[in-house]
């Protein structure tokens, strides 16, 4: 089975100005998602989808193939991650000459990830070919609710009886930025995730950290700092 990788980086930016290619640890945003999946057993090809030179040349110093720049038309703000995927699923395989069977997604603005979960997303498609998504997610128990007619009402009606978060009902938050692989057939058709899914569990909380604006690359820059001090395995998990 043959497996792409596509790591989406648009120059454009509201909330940081050129982040993707702004310094953490020593590297630029796009080098870790990268360097994630080329550790990755399973990836054949590692492509960045960027409509900017800077970014390209960057990605391509880190050992992604950037063969071609994406259309400026899918690179706005309110482009969609799905339409992104599918336009760059559909021109790569045009420009290898040949399909892939599964599609990795990762951003670069998701940092603290281990190639451990971007390996068992694949591998859970490999072996088994009911799964059509794989990906990461955190649990939480916290309530949560939506405005509905303009009243606020809880997402589930047994949200509405509180107790001790050991025995309640958990939800989970999809984190596909950090890892997500899909059968290659959906990205065709313009989505990213299957209905038939595996969750990969996440309980670091330092994954919170998504960064859009200066304040979370600050956040990430201290909580590199602090691994470096006080766990310096999260550090090898991570950034190694």
């Amino acid at each position: 089975m043959k497996t792409l990788c596509i790591i989406p980086a648009r120059g454009g930016s509201k909330g940081l100005l050129r982040k993707n290619v702004l310094s953490l640890a020593g590297q630029p945003l796009i080098h870790w998602p990268i360097k994630a999946a080329l550790g990755c057993e399973n990836i054949d090809d590692v492509f960045v989808s960027t409509d900017d030179q800077e970014i390209a040349e960057k990605a391509i110093d880190s050992g992604a193939d950037v063969p071609f720049l994406r259309p400026a038309n899918l690179a706005k703000s309110l482009t969609t991650t799905e339409d992104t995927l599918q336009n760059a699923l559909l021109e790569y395989e045009k420009h290898k000459g040949l399909q892939y069977d599964i599609c990795v997604f990762l951003t670069a603005t998701a940092v603290f990830r281990s190639v451990e979960w971007v390996d068992e997303a694949i591998n859970t498609l490999i072996n088994n070919p009911e799964i059509e998504s794989s990906f990461l997610a955190t649990k939480t128990t916290k309530n949560f609710w939506y405005e509905n007619n303009g009243k606020m009402q809880r997402i589930f009606d047994w949200m509405k009886i509180y107790s001790s978060r050991q025995i309640r009902q958990s939800i989970f938050i999809e984190d596909t930025g950090h890892a997500c692989a899909s059968r290659s057939d959906l990205w065709r058709k313009g989505r990213r995730i299957g209905d038939n899914v595996h969750l990969i569990e996440n309980n670091n909380t330092e994954t919170f950290i998504d960064i859009h604006t200066e304040y979370d690359l600050f956040l990430a820059e201290k909580t590199i700092e602090f691994f470096k001090k006080n766990d310096p395995s999260k550090v090898k998990l991570f950034l190694d």
